[in-house]
């Protein structure tokens, strides 16, 4: 269900060096950095991310949670679901190559002002 979990750090280089000494027993490490002071650790491929503290949010963190979705169809209905609910819409449905080719994801924000997104891995 969970596919990648992001936490905001106030100090992304601190909170790097925390976490590459303490998950390097897990057998993690850090595996991609798609944009600067954004990290993605895992062992096989990043599913727990840090980023900077979000400017527009102060005085709260916004967590980041993403579903796995089965197909791009799943994630274009939790899009839609999320919208007719009064969602803010952070990302409509589209690919993003940056991650890696064939990742789809949509990215709402939740009641409480958390990133929430559903993604698929699959092609189309």
């Amino acid at each position: 269900m969970i596919d990648h979990l992001g936490i905001q750090c106030s100090d992304v280089a601190a909170s790097a060096a925390f976490y590459d000494r303490v998950l390097a027993p897990l057998g993690a490490s850090r595996l991609m950095e798609p944009h600067p002071g954004v990290i993605g650790y895992g062992t096989t491929q990043p599913d727990f991310w840090l980023g900077p503290l979000s400017d527009s949010h102060t005085g709260w963190r916004e967590d980041h949670i993403a579903f796995q979705a089965p197909d791009r169809a799943a994630v274009r209905a939790f899009f839609d679901a999320a919208v007719a609910l009064g969602a803010e819409v952070l990302h409509e449905p589209r690919e993003f190559p940056e991650y890696h080719p064939g990742y789809f994801g949509a990215f709402v924000r939740d009641p409480d002002g958390n990133n929430v997104e559903a993604v698929c891995h699959a092609p189309e």
